[in-house]
């Protein structure tokens, strides 16, 4: 305890020194939930990841301090009338951190690499809709015939199989940023070691020591870099929300990505508007089993879903931290309007549970023939309170519910390998801001997602209809009309939209809650 002690005072001494010479450098510590599994963006795959990949690298398109795409080393670009080829014109002024222009060909090159099998990319799935991609990276076809093209050093040219009117989303996931080839071939896997790493944004790694911190420094070849405040950046991880809290409070973290919810009332009275709770790009839903006898009838989806108290599981069971849902497409999510509502969602709960009631009686289920359920959900304290809850506002139907519990693994590997089941707990975190990350779940040939072993010819038709249009009001439209289909015949119940949470101090300008919780250090600056 003593050498815990004295560890804690020695690290707010250093800050507390670092602080007195901010003139000379202002440096940004940042709580990250968790130590990278790695630095190459070809082979991330978390959001923890992103956050440090995102500093140090920059993409055709880059994010805005609210989380929207904006130009990155790309200044511009056009899209052709068929909506399948992308042309973008790359800024003069972008370089590499050693100096070398970043020109189209780095990109050729880095997106080649990506699909390359051998490469072995987690994520090479977001990159599928460029011409050819998904047969390269199955080993099918060369990588000289990915539909990317450098027409010059500052023009990109690529083609696309089919119209993808949110593919500029798809460029901001991180799987899009560039690698710097020369380091590549020179170094191999090892390119992403301080010593050796060639960075483009507005960063560049200075050190990692797994489990204690990652150190960036501003990169002064960054087109942008006259308008970034941060001099360093120094990532924690923290993988445990309780000690990162108490770091928050004794000053130690500016920022940090997540927080403990089961002290969400403690930092409700005692941090104000330090802690922050918004809208994220996600959606919590239980996965209706359609090929179960207890709910595979629409109607009566529809009756266990009237009664559910939304309003109660987002702010008792999950302490404000989520928000109610009414729709399976997140409010507020890019080219699109408003989401499909349930159509009774304005009625008054005692109303809906009557209708319910009626409904479930008119199926033959009664106090002497009830409708048995059995919920399934994995290992979380705030899942199996879910769970209860939803059970005991289904009593009322004379529902009698028996509750599952599995680790997180067996959960989703039984859901993925079509194990029986009537409900099953699941959620989605979108990776692009776009109706279809969140429709295309239930496609009758998502085998991997479509817990719900929904089937239906005239979704799926709509679907390819909204992939095929470019008109983005157009495409809203019909997929507006996809999700008015799912809403009425329920493969997912949608119960609550995810809620980000974040620990921001005072000091700190330009960490902007936003849908898709991307938080760039670019934007902030600290007061002292």
């Amino acid at each position: 305890m003593i050498k815990a002690l004295r560890t804690s005072a020695l690290a707010a001494a250093l800050i507390a020194a670092t602080s007195l010479n901010a003139a000379a450098e202002v440096v940004y510590h940042r709580g990250n939930t968790a130590d990278p599994e790695t630095l190459d963006q070809h082979k991330t795959s978390t959001t923890y990841e992103a956050n440090i990949l995102r500093d140090l690298y920059e993409g055709l398109v880059a994010y805005s301090a609210q989380g929207k795409i904006i130009p990155g080393v790309a200044e511009s670009w056009n899209v052709s009338e068929d909506g399948k080829v992308y042309t973008f014109k790359l800024r003069e002024d972008a370089k590499w951190s050693n100096g070398d222009p970043v020109v189209a060909g780095d990109f050729v090159y880095s997106l080649r690499r990506i699909l390359m099998p051998e490469t072995g990319a987690k994520y090479a799935g977001v990159l599928y809709p460029i011409q050819n991609a998904e047969a390269i990276n199955q080993g099918k076809l060369g990588t000289e015939e990915l539909g990317v093209k450098a027409a010059d050093d500052r023009t990109l040219e690529i083609t696309l199989h089919s119209p993808t009117p949110y593919f500029l989303d798809l460029l901001g996931h991180q799987t899009g940023l560039p690698v710097h080839p020369a380091t590549v071939e020179a170094h191999g896997s090892d390119f992403v070691k301080p010593e050796n790493i060639v960075t483009n944004g507005p960063f560049v790694l200075k050190s990692f020591v797994p489990n204690d911190t990652i150190v960036a420094q501003k990169n002064e070849h960054y087109h942008d870099a006259e308008n970034v405040k941060i001099d360093k950046v120094i990532f924690y991880p923290t993988e445990d929300r309780g000690a990162a809290l108490r770091r928050f409070q004794a000053g130690e973290l500016h920022t940090n990505n997540d927080a403990p919810v089961e002290q969400v009332p403690f930092m409700r009275e005692n941090l104000g508007n330090q802690f922050r709770v918004a809208p994220y790009l996600g959606t919590y839903y239980y996965a209706f089993n359609h090929e179960s006898d207890a709910v595979g009838d629409a109607d009566v989806r529809q009756a266990l879903s009237m009664v559910i108290d939304r309003e109660f599981l987002a702010d008792e069971i999950w302490g404000s931290t989520m928000v109610p849902a009414y729709s399976f497409v997140p409010e507020g999510i890019g080219n699109y309007g408003d989401p499909a509502y349930a159509d009774w969602m304005d009625m008054d709960l005692i109303d809906r549970e009557d209708k319910a009631i009626e409904i479930l009686e008119s199926k033959g289920y009664s106090e002497s023939n009830p409708l048995q359920i059995e919920i399934r959900y994995n290992t979380s304290e705030n899942h199996k309170n879910t769970a209860v809850a939803v059970a005991d506002m289904w009593k009322p139907l004379g529902v009698e519910v028996t509750l599952l519990n599995t680790d997180t693994k067996t959960h989703y590997a039984h859901l993925r390998d079509r194990g029986d089941f009537d409900i099953a707990r699941a959620g989605w975190i979108g990776d692009y801001s776009d109706p279809q990350n969140f429709l295309f779940l239930v496609e009758s040939y998502n085998s991997g997602f479509n817990y719900a072993r929904y089937n239906k010819p005239d979704y799926d038709a709509l679907m390819q209809k909204a992939a095929q249009t470019v008109d983005l009001e157009e495409r809203a439209v019909v997929l507006k009309e996809a999700e008015t289909m799912f809403m009425r015949d329920l493969p997912f119940l949608p119960l609550m939209y995810y809620g980000s949470l974040s620990l921001v101090s005072d000091k700190v300008s330009g960490f902007e809650d936003n849908l898709m919780n991307i938080h760039p250090s670019r934007w902030v600056s600290i007061a002292e």
